[in-house]
């Protein structure tokens, strides 16, 4: 069978999941360091209004210019909020869950609010960009290679992020810190200066994903302008069982469904809108309880020992040991 009517519907997922890639790297960083930061969902609203605004505001600047001082202030905004849930988990020791949580219902609220003037009004939005040569390579460059220029800095950040995590002595100790904190701090690691730094480095890219909804992908900014994608970012994450090329693969997996709701609403009509709307979240939530419940790991000890090891990598996650965890640094 010819893959050639799928390729755009894959081309499609793929460039559309690009926010949900920025903001699960971003997650991933942060949970790597054993801070769970559940503010991602006002992280991104917030960040896609601030980008929006400043690119809107600084448009007759340029074009250029003004998306990357858009990208810069959602970059500053999500920075911002991680740098508060960080405060509040690692020096005031309270509950990351909580503020996490509170911090992603007020991000939502201000968006909406600070955002009201520049709801549907047009804006700078990322050009497209195809790059010569490889845009001509067969399936390939048709699936990659003919979108714009945040599609591709997606793809370098998924290599800096995955080289840096298990190729760099300074990703040696970002998991260190989130596996075993105490043998960390025992070689001499300040546990808790690292995981600041890196919860703001999540929050940074959690906010550029918001960004890349409002300034390309879903260009402009209206009321929750993209609700609910915080959340599938955080399930995501667990999907992906913390590893960035596992956590991208998910996320074109979630764009590939929207894709084919989007294809199935337009060939099945007598079903109701909502019904595909929906389904790509529901079927992500699906997938995150199979690969994540005591039966299936069960099941997998029924297989043969090297496959049964194999499937179980593959298929099943583990959190970082002390995600989550306080840490008392002495």
């Amino acid at each position: 069978m010819s893959l050639v009517p799928f390729i755009p519907i894959l081309a499609t997922a793929i460039a559309t999941s690009t926010p949900l890639v920025f903001a699960c790297l971003g997650e991933t960083i942060s949970e790597r360091a054993g801070v769970i930061n559940l503010s991602a969902e006002g992280t991104i609203l917030l960040g896609a209004m601030t980008g929006f605004a400043i690119a809107k505001t600084l448009e007759g600047t340029g074009t250029a210019p003004s998306l990357i001082l858009g990208f810069a202030g959602a970059a500053l905004v999500g920075g911002l909020i991680a740098l508060i849930v960080a405060i509040g988990t690692l020096t005031l020791k309270q509950s990351q869950v909580a503020i996490g949580f509170v911090l992603a219902l007020l991000g939502a609220n201000l968006s909406s609010f600070l955002g009201n003037s520049f709801v549907r009004i047009p804006g700078p939005t990322v050009p497209s960009f195809r790059v010569p040569g490889l845009q001509d390579i067969p399936l390939l460059g048709e699936l990659f290679f003919r979108s714009d220029l945040l599609v591709y800095f997606s793809y370098a950040a998924v290599v800096l992020v995955w080289v840096y995590f298990y190729r760099t002595r300074a990703g040696l100790m970002l998991r260190a810190i989130g596996e075993q904190p105490n043998a960390a701090f025992a070689r001499g690691t300040n546990v808790v200066l690292m995981r600041y730094v890196y919860t703001v480095i999540g929050g940074a890219l959690t906010g550029m994903a918001g960004a890349a909804f409002s300034l390309d992908f879903k260009a402009g900014w209206s009321h929750l302008h993209t609700a609910g994608y915080g959340w599938i970012a955080l399930a995501i994450v667990i999907f992906g069982a913390w590893n960035p090329l596992r956590v991208t693969l998910s996320c074109y997996l979630f764009g590939i469904l929207q894709s084919l709701a989007s294809v199935a609403q337009s060939t099945i009509p007598n079903i109701p809108t909502q019904v595909f709307t929906v389904a790509p979240f529901m079927l992500m939530i699906l997938f995150l309880v199979l690969t994540s419940s005591e039966w299936l790991e069960r099941l997998l000890k029924l297989l043969p020992s090297p496959i049964d090891r194999a499937a179980s990598e593959l298929i099943c996650s583990t959190p970082p040991a002390a995600l989550g965890k306080v840490f008392e640094q002495d």
